[in-house]
Order: structure tokens, then sequence, then C-alpha cells
């Protein structure tokens, strides 16, 4: 028993493998383009949640500074009289 090889025999024995194969390639690229973009979104999502909690954090922060300075002054306050 011989094996075939692709350029052995008939032509139409491959074409139909090689499409398939060609197919599959480009199946493959657009999946790995397309994960390339999810991948790239996913990080822009993920710079605006950094900015996002830096803001909520700065407001935090400024809340708290607010309410110590009028407990600060409810005392001095208090002391004077």
């Amino acid at each position: 028993m011989t094996i075939k090889r692709p350029g052995d025999g008939s032509r139409f024995l491959y074409d139909s493998f090689d499409a398939a194969h060609a197919r599959i390639e480009a199946n493959e690229r657009v999946a790995d383009e397309r994960w390339a973009a999810l991948d790239y979104r996913l990080q822009q999502i993920d710079q605006v949640l950094e900015r996002l909690e830096k803001r909520i954090w700065v407001g935090v922060y400024g809340v708290a500074a607010f309410l110590l300075s009028q407990m600060a002054e409810a005392i001095i306050a208090a002391a004077n009289k």
C-alpha cells in the first residue's frame, strides 16, 4: 500500500482540503483580531475605572477633611466659652 502525496494523483483529492484549511486559517486570524480588539477595549475600561477610583478617593478625603475641620471648629468654639 502506498501513501498518496499532494503531488500524486488528481488535484481534486486535495483542493477541498486546501480550501478548508485556508478557511480555518482565515477564521483563526479573525478570532485573533477580535481578541486583540477585546483586550484593547478592556485595557481602556480598566484605565477609566482607575481614574474614577482616584476621583472617588479625592472626594472621600475632601468630605473627611471638611468633617474634621467642622469638628475642630466646634471644639475651639466650645473651649472659648
